[in-house]
């Protein structure tokens, strides 16, 4: 997990270099995230998508139809109900600007065996980006840490995703100097300062692991996915449902405790609170049509993405 590369003075998959998120940009094309290119079984697919736009036609309203217009747009149950033949208007869609969220706080910098959880989420934010500029659409970006937040606007620029990974690579590499200053403060500066950049139409990616969320900024997620389609993906790392066999010290800069990993009891409690949690979270954000899909830090972010959009992850 800590292989040092001759040319960068950090270790790898502990820390992310701006370099490394340039070449997230060859993963751009494994994501869709526009729901009328979803397979079924997507996560944005079915009941989950029904909120998220595709790019194309939008429909407007039904009228009378007139001499010249296309018969395969004619409403024929509002047809056969006025006994008046009727047409479907549509309008083009109009753009759909995209706001990445990625969380570079200290709870994300944890990594069991291959990556750090911030670096995959700083990895993901990156293939985002890259994905919403391919599609045509203003991008920018919110980088929450444990001292402070950085907003980068949406612009139709690739300036702009540069100066986005920019800020997320700051936040990285400092958090192996960084404090933990209120998380309150923090989360409750983010919100207001994405809901003064998401107005209506936006798509609001947010990439975290959830472990800091409180009730508060869930409501806050279901009031911006009311009048925006908002994506949610959770970053997770095995140790986090599955503790070792083994009797180990864990800790922070506070506090250390003795897990003994051997009692069996104790390994199935963990792994069941956390599948509890995870379901808990998944179904209290399905009630607002949100769609959440999980990324781990052992497997390759390519495969994983591809599993996620054609379906075939759980």
């Amino acid at each position: 997990m800590t292989k040092q590369n001759p040319h960068i003075d950090y270790p790898q998959n502990v820390f992310i270099s701006l370099r490394e998120l340039l070449t997230m940009e060859r993963f751009a094309q494994v994501m869709s995230l526009l729901s009328n290119r979803q397979k079924v079984k997507s996560v944005l697919g079915g009941k989950h998508a029904s909120k998220l736009r595709g790019r194309g036609l939008d429909f407007e309203e039904v009228r009378n139809y007139v001499k010249g217009d296309d018969i395969r747009n004619i409403d024929w149950k509002v047809t056969a109900r006025t006994k008046v033949t009727h047409t479907r208007v549509f309008s083009e869609e109009k753009e759909k600007p995209a706001l990445i969220v990625v969380d570079q706080s200290k709870s994300m910098f944890f990594g069991s065996q291959k990556r750090t959880k911030s670096v995959v989420a700083a990895e993901l934010a990156a293939v985002s980006a890259f994905r919403v500029l391919k599609q045509g659409d203003r991008v920018g970006g919110v980088v929450i840490a444990d001292d402070g937040v950085d907003i980068i606007q949406p612009k139709r620029d690739r300036r702009n995703i540069l100066r986005f990974l920019e800020k997320i690579v700051m936040r990285n590499q400092g958090l192996k100097d960084s404090v933990v200053e209120s998380r309150e403060d923090i989360l409750k500066d983010a919100m207001v300062k994405i809901r003064n950049i998401v107005t209506h139409d936006y798509l609001v990616v947010v990439i975290s692991d959830f472990n800091h969320y409180d009730a508060g900024v869930v409501r806050f997620i279901s009031q911006i996915a009311q009048h925006n389609d908002v994506i949610l993906a959770k970053v997770t790392d095995p140790m986090e449902r599955k503790i070792p066999v083994a009797k180990f010290v864990a800790g922070d800069r506070k506090t250390q405790v003795t897990v003994d990993g051997r009692r069996k009891a104790l390994r199935d409690h963990f792994e069941t609170g956390f599948e509890e949690d995870y379901q808990q979270f998944q179904s209290q954000m399905k009630k607002h049509r949100i769609p959440v899909f999980s990324i781990n830090t052992v497997d390759s972010i390519e495969e994983q993405l591809k599993d996620v959009f054609a379906g075939r992850k759980k």
